[in-house]
């Protein structure tokens, strides 16, 4: 199975997002759970693509591609914005009360802790992202 979603660096296209992993998330059997998961890590991952990877009144496009292996789901995150690693972001100090906390860094520890794997590479201009969770 292979299904494509495209978006624009625009929030209010986040809707179509939702609808889209949800669809596929049934289609596939998994339960609600397992679905709000993919949806928020989806949702973080692609949220900051659409506020960072590109510069401020620039219109990009941003390729969600969903595919299935005998045992996973993997999604491929792509975009031809600023080359960022977020993998590459240290892990944020939860011991630390919030007031002490750093801005930020919590969203790719989010999509860390919600998929089973998360690779990134910079690849022909495109930053390449991909999630991949064990199918139920």
């Amino acid at each position: 199975m292979i299904k494509e979603l495209k978006l624009h660096n625009d929030i209010n296209e986040v809707p179509l997002l939702a609808e889209f992993i949800e669809v596929l998330a049934e289609e596939l059997g998994y339960n609600a759970s397992d679905t709000m998961n993919l949806n928020l890590a989806l949702e973080e991952a692609v949220v900051n693509v659409m506020n960072y990877a590109y510069p401020e009144g620039t219109v990009g496009d941003i390729l969600l591609h969903a595919a299935t292996t005998d045992t996973d789901l993997i999604f491929t995150l792509s975009d031809s914005g600023t080359p960022f690693d977020p993998t590459q972001q240290d892990a944020p100090d939860l011991t630390l009360s919030v007031e002490d906390r750093p801005i930020g860094g919590l969203g790719i520890f989010l999509v860390n802790q919600l998929m089973d794997s998360v690779h990134y590479e910079y690849t022909d201009g495109h930053n390449v992202l991909k999630l991949s969770k064990k199918l139920p």
